[in-house]
């Protein structure tokens, strides 16, 4: 496994993506993304040696590892996609001489924060410059609450943490449902006197509460709110990590919107938390079946099998948002070619990820001849019978480039998707699963 440089590959790249065919065949995607940063974090903060199987060796998360690696955590590739992790112990981290370099990980800045706010130094964050541009203050404010100090740039990065020791355990009401702002507290939470309480507007992923347990913490619950005792022990674990529902969710939607079509991706990770895209898309009319069903580690895993048919609009609501945050920009695609109207609302969140991904995934789809009506906090889509052919920018956002790959299975004529490279975040060798299943895709290297 390959730690070297995680942010800033030279030059860039473009999908050119050839119209029509389908996908068929049976594939795996890579490791949780969200599961493989909260592996690293938390074996980082236990005592003892921890083993993480099936890691995601993307950009995003060779960042957090390279991170703790300049905070004295030991950290060494086992066999291939595995990492054995020698922590001593939140109290044992040592303050980094260099800036931490997050790349283009919100979820790396974030969470690494929530470890650093309870840490007797200070240490500078920061990342590329879509990173840059997205809204830390969310993160900010609570950890300042309890006791840390921060430099920003009026909420943004670089991010200076002058951290304490021990914090001061507050109790929390989160304005908007966020895993990540979630993650930070409770891992600032284990270094702070008594008990750090938290409360969400609505369910987000509950990955880091299924892990700390997993690491011999106890996770409080009181009704709605969520807590963790400060001092408590992290012990070592095994972690497995299963394939990340996030990164299936191309291939699944691929499937779904092509008559015909049978897909089948295996050992992906189904958190109830995260299986909205699986649940949106059968309101739409997908046939969807769990095969093999099973646990690794404190996460539900099973093979997804998706066969392609007529699709119809939805309406998609705020409720629904928290639980398919990331699989949106693909679900417009599907969206897109399902009869009738499908109507989202309630993700102006969208608006500060890696890109706009609700202007973004406009933009692209009218260039594709696709009625879209703009909302704050969401879209209006009127479903068409076939995507014209064209050049999509996907706004160097990694989601967005693999959405528009899947769409040229319904596409007139081949689509250029403009500024790629960051697809390596979260899906490092998606051009090459993406050719196995039968999608016509080729990169081409841009100056």
């Amino acid at each position: 496994m390959s730690t070297a440089a995680v942010v800033g590959n030279a030059g860039g790249c473009d999908f050119v993506v050839q119209a029509g065919g389908r996908l068929q065949g049976r594939i795996r995607v890579p490791g949780d993304k969200s599961i493989s940063h909260r592996a690293l974090l938390l074996g980082a903060m236990a005592h003892g040696e921890s083993h993480i199987s099936n890691f995601l060796e993307s950009q995003d998360c060779l960042a957090t590892l390279n991170a703790l690696r300049l905070l004295g955590v030991r950290a060494s590739p086992g066999q291939a996609r595995d990492v054995h992790l020698r922590g001593a112990g939140p109290e044992n981290l040592h303050a980094s001489a260099r800036t931490l370099d997050c790349g283009n990980s919100g979820t790396s800045m974030r969470l690494l924060s929530g470890v650093l706010a309870g840490q007797p130094f200070a240490t500078t964050l920061d990342g590329d410059a879509s990173l840059r541009r997205r809204p830390m203050q969310r993160v900010i404010e609570p950890l300042t609450q309890m006791g840390a100090r921060f430099e920003s740039t009026d909420g943004h990065a670089p991010l200076t943490v002058h951290g304490r020791r021990p914090l001061t355990a507050r109790r929390h009401e989160l304005p908007v449902a966020s895993a990540q702002v979630k993650s930070a507290i409770m891992l600032a939470g284990l270094q702070a006197s008594g008990e750090t309480w938290l409360r969400e507007p609505a369910p987000s992923r509950d990955h880091t509460e299924r892990m700390l347990q997993t690491f011999g913490c106890r996770v409080l619950r009181d009704g709605p709110w969520l807590g963790v005792r400060g001092g408590s022990e992290l012990q070592a674990a095994d972690i497995t990590v299963p394939g990340d529902l996030s990164s299936a969710a191309f291939f699944l939607i691929g499937a779904a919107i092509c008559p015909g079509t049978r897909v089948v991706v295996e050992s992906v990770g189904i958190n109830p938390t995260r299986e909205g895209v699986l649940r949106l898309l059968r309101r739409m009319g997908a046939e969807i079946h769990l095969q093999n069903p099973r646990e690794l580690g404190a996460e539900p895993a099973a093979d997804i099998e998706v066969q392609g048919g007529h699709l119809h609009g939805i309406e998609i609501a705020a409720a629904d948002v928290p639980l398919a945050i990331d699989e949106l920009p693909a679900l417009m695609v599907a969206a897109a070619l399902a009869q009738g109207r499908t109507t989202l609302r309630g993700a102006a969140e969208l608006r500060v990820k890696e890109s706009d991904r609700l202007a973004a995934m406009a933009a692209g789809l009218r260039s594709l001849g696709v009625p879209v009506e703009s909302f704050d906090d969401g879209l209006q889509l009127t479903g068409v019978g076939e995507f014209k052919g064209g050049e999509i920018d996907s706004c160097g956002d990694h989601r967005i480039a693999m959405s528009f790959a899947m769409a040229a299975l319904r596409a007139a004529k081949p689509l250029r998707i403009r500024n790629c490279r960051n697809v390596d975040t979260s899906f490092p060798g998606f051009a090459a699963v993406a050719r196995s299943t039968g999608l016509d895709l080729r990169v081409e290297e841009t100056a």
